[in-house]
């Protein structure tokens, strides 16, 4: 087995540590990590100079074992040691979420896992941090939502009506709306509300991002007791409002972006075909296709539309738009 990097060895370490709750010998960890004696010990001086709750013990012949003290620095927690360490490390996946109730819970319990571990441990565990890294392009930023997206919660748990007033894209005023809030759901780095919408007939989404205010009212409603997000969301590619039974789609990727296809789960209805060519054919049920055309035109020519038909011709009209656009002079 290759050398592993130092961080990534004493990371195993220390899950190992974790794990043998009546401890381990040096020798077993050199084993373990197929290193040498001398660096397992070394990996262990520098967690104790961390501040690492490390517990020794003697048994017979003078063995040595050592162990993370599941007692010792972890008052009130309910979970391990390592997996305190793993939670703060995730603190920055949440970040698009700064300034939201979700954040500010977190921020809560971070705070704790700080006080638990100690600055020592902390200024080594964020050399790990440095091994990861969150991108956040399009991510919506909801420090100055705080207060909306709360009494939105507030409104989703009590089950009240609230007013809602909504600037939409092509709106160009807000209006207010009478929604049945049903929940949130996150989507690409932004949060949506889905809820029902009395003057419309009809569930609906709207994006918090266009949210402007939102009041409370004292007027109780009904949830469906059969309503679920997830089900709701099974025939939509994304969140834009789906009608309709669902439809198969058939799409063929060449093998330039086969394997990038392969590798995600884009739809809980999916199925990929691998070619002979190389490339992949998948295949979909969905009640709308508008998000999956988007991203179907990311991919240019290397994804062809099969079926149904009319996604087909809308893919050929956006084409032949897009063309007719770039023959157009520029600044136009």
């Amino acid at each position: 087995m290759p050398e592993q990097p130092p961080l990534v060895r004493q990371w195993i370490l220390l899950r190992t540590l974790c794990a043998r709750h009546h401890g381990i010998t040096v020798k077993e960890l050199s084993e373990t990590l197929q290193v040498s004696d001398k660096t397992i010990r070394r990996d262990l001086e520098t967690f104790q100079l961390a501040g690492f709750p490390l517990a020794e013990s003697v048994e017979d012949h003078g063995r040595k074992k050592w162990r993370i003290d599941p007692g010792k620095h972890q008052p009130g927690l309910g979970f391990a040691f390592d997996e305190a360490i793993a939670l703060y490390l995730a603190r920055q996946m949440l970040e698009p979420l700064a300034g939201t109730p979700f954040w500010e819970a977190a921020q809560r319990a971070f705070r704790k896992i700080r006080a638990i571990l100690g600055e020592g441990a902390l200024d080594y565990i964020d050399r790990f941090a440095a091994m990861f890294h969150a991108t956040a392009v399009g991510a919506s930023d909801y420090r100055r939502k705080a207060e909306l997206i709360d009494r939105l919660m507030m409104a989703i748990e009590d089950r009240r009506q609230v007013l809602m007033s909504y600037q939409s894209l092509r709106a160009t005023e807000p209006v207010t709306y009478e929604v049945f809030p049903y929940g949130l759901t996150y989507h690409r780095g932004s949060l949506y509300v889905v809820g029902w919408a009395p003057g419309h007939g009809e569930i609906r989404h709207w994006k918090v991002d266009r949210i402007e205010e939102v009041e409370i009212t004292e007027f109780p409603f009904d949830r469906p007791a059969d309503f679920d997000l997830a089900g709701h969301f099974a025939g939509s590619f994304g969140v834009f409002q789906t009608d309709g039974p669902p439809q198969r789609v058939r799409v063929a990727f060449s093998a330039t972006v086969a394997r990038y296809v392969t590798e995600g789960t884009w739809h809980a209805s999916q199925q990929l075909s691998p070619q002979p060519d190389g490339g992949v054919h998948a295949q979909f049920e969905l009640a709308g296709t508008e998000e999956l055309k988007r991203w179907l035109l990311g991919f240019g020519r290397h994804a062809t539309v099969l079926e149904p038909e009319t996604l087909r011709q809308e893919i050929v009209a956006e084409a032949h738009a897009l063309l007719d656009r770039y023959h157009t002079p520029a600044g136009r």
